[in-house]
């Protein structure tokens, strides 16, 4: 145990580590400057509330990083294994449906005993990468990769389900980041361009199918007046600038006001009632405002060292199932930070969804410190593969 620990530490992927460790600490700072005036104000709580419960959140995830790390990634390949994370993943997202909290519009929280509230379509992001990435590893193996018949449709039904049940909860960005998400692990995989063309379709198809008839007959749940408000807002946020365009309006505001080097921490004035709970989805707003283009630039350049590190993983190891785990950890968080950057700055229509490491939320830091540590151990495993070939 002692070599195989020592071993580790020799290959230990540090600058990944350290990335997680400087962007977690921000992000929880950031947590406590956007959280100040909205836990005192609105909630009638301490000012260090939301502080509080996020280094609460912190602490929990170390240890599951740390576990995830040093758990051999391989056993994700073990069919047991995969019938677990299947068995949590849609436990959680059916029972969301008859015990969940409606938060924002959506369906979307249990509450465990009344201490701690978990996100099911969070869990479903990183259980739809590992169970993806250990079936396609799977199919890879006995040469079926590429059968639409009996090797890779299964899968993707899986997939599909999950997708569907978000979309009913209904959390719109959050099935269409799954959907994403799996869409890169299948490109990952191995399969010829034309199957994962036809894949694509199949999957684009049978989400139409499920998602369809529910529009048709309770499109109203869906298209809420506030959703429909926010597409308004999207492409002209001015038009209604006290109404659907208010949050849009605001966020541009507070990232115009902060310059170069912003108005300096704890300075934002947005974060005064003008941006609807500032420490989640706005909270790249209060960091403009703040300490200005190089607080965006510290965040945005960590982010992007994860995705690229992920990438550059998936693209030169040789092994198929480290290649879909990296892929799929690498997507999820370039996408959903992308995501959320999109919808600050009016790129795409706002979703609701967090930024990673940095945005308030306790089941995202735990969810995205799994994903953290399985990456390491990818890259552990893969510079010690690279170095003693």
């Amino acid at each position: 145990m002692k070599a195989y620990i020592e071993k580790y530490r020799r290959y230990f992927d540090f600058h990944l580590f350290f990335t997680y460790i400087a962007l977690s600490i921000f992000g929880l700072i950031m947590i406590y400057s956007a959280s100040i005036a909205w836990a005192y104000n609105v909630l009638d709580q301490s000012p260090n509330h939301y502080f509080i419960r996020q280094l609460f959140n912190l602490a929990i995830s170390l240890p599951v990083l740390a576990v995830a790390a040093l758990f051999p990634y391989k056993y994700f390949r073990n069919r047991r294994v995969l019938t677990a994370i299947l068995a949590v993943m849609f436990l959680g997202l059916i029972l969301v449906h008859f015990i969940g909290e409606a938060n924002g519009g959506a369906q979307s929280w249990i509450s465990i005993m009344g201490l701690v509230n978990m996100q099911p379509s969070e869990v479903a992001k990183i259980g739809i990468i590992l169970y993806l990435a250990g079936a396609f590893a799977n199919k890879y193996d006995n040469g079926t990769i590429n059968q639409l018949n009996q090797g890779i449709i299964p899968p993707v039904v899986v997939m599909t389900f999950a997708i569907f049940l978000v979309f009913l909860e209904p959390d719109l960005g959050t099935a269409t980041l799954i959907g994403m998400i799996g869409l890169c692990v299948m490109a990952a995989s191995g399969i010829r361009f034309n199957v994962f063309m036809r894949l694509s379709s199949i999957v684009v198809g049978a989400v139409a199918i499920f998602i369809i008839p529910f529009m048709i007959f309770a499109g109203d749940q869906i298209f809420t007046e506030k959703r429909l408000g926010r597409v308004d807002a999207f492409f002209n946020p001015f038009s209604d600038e006290l109404g659907y365009g208010f949050q849009i309006v605001n966020g541009y505001l507070a990232i115009g006001s902060g310059g170069l080097s912003g108005l300096g921490l704890g300075q934002s004035i947005q974060k005064l009632g003008y941006l609807p709970e500032p420490h989640t989805d706005f909270i790249m707003a209060v960091i403009a405002e703040e300490l200005g283009v190089l607080g965006v630039a510290f965040v945005i350049g960590g982010l992007a060292f994860i995705v690229l590190k992920a990438l550059s993983i998936a693209m030169t190891t040789k092994d198929p199932l480290a290649r879909m785990l990296a892929a799929g950890v690498g997507s999820m968080i370039g996408i959903q930070s992308f995501v959320n950057l999109g919808g600050l700055t009016g790129i795409i229509p706002l979703t609701g969804v967090p930024l990673p490491f940095i945005s308030y939320g306790g089941t995202s830091i735990v969810l995205l410190s799994l994903a953290m540590g399985i990456l390491l151990n990818v890259s552990t495993v893969h510079k010690y593969e690279k170095l003693n070939e």
